[in-house]
């Protein structure tokens, strides 16, 4: 089991900054593919960046990409995600999730996803 918590959250205004952090329990963190997804009211949660457990590889969904950078720590057992130029598209619930992975490999897909936390808001008011 790998247990999730998300921290970070809150309301910003458009064209700033915040940074999510998901800090990780239980199993060997480092060898999970990590990833965040988001779900806006009324939408289906949707994929925003994914970091390979070695950290050589991201991606990111089109709309977050040059704007949203995915970094993780395993030391700290820890996966960030900074969003900066927010605007009010990216206001969501943010979740992180865990993947079993080779070292290079991100996962893109909700379904490669065992593990989730609960969610962290952010509201970006225009």
């Amino acid at each position: 089991q790998v247990q999730l918590v998300e921290f970070g959250g809150g309301l910003v205004q458009a064209g700033g900054s915040l940074r999510l952090s998901c800090a990780a329990s239980g199993r060997t963190f480092s060898t999970y593919a990590l990833g965040w997804f988001r779900q806006a009211p009324g939408k289906e949660r949707e994929f925003v960046a994914s970091i390979s457990w070695s950290g050589a590889n991201t991606a990111y969904a089109d709309s977050v990409k040059g704007r949203f950078t995915i970094s993780r720590d395993n030391a700290k057992n820890t996966v960030y995600l900074q969003m900066n130029s927010l605007n009010a598209e990216d206001t969501a619930i943010y979740y992180c999730a865990a993947g079993l992975a080779g070292s290079s490999t991100v996962l893109l897909h909700r379904v490669q996803y065992v593990y989730w936390g609960q969610g962290t808001q952010v509201t970006v008011s225009s």
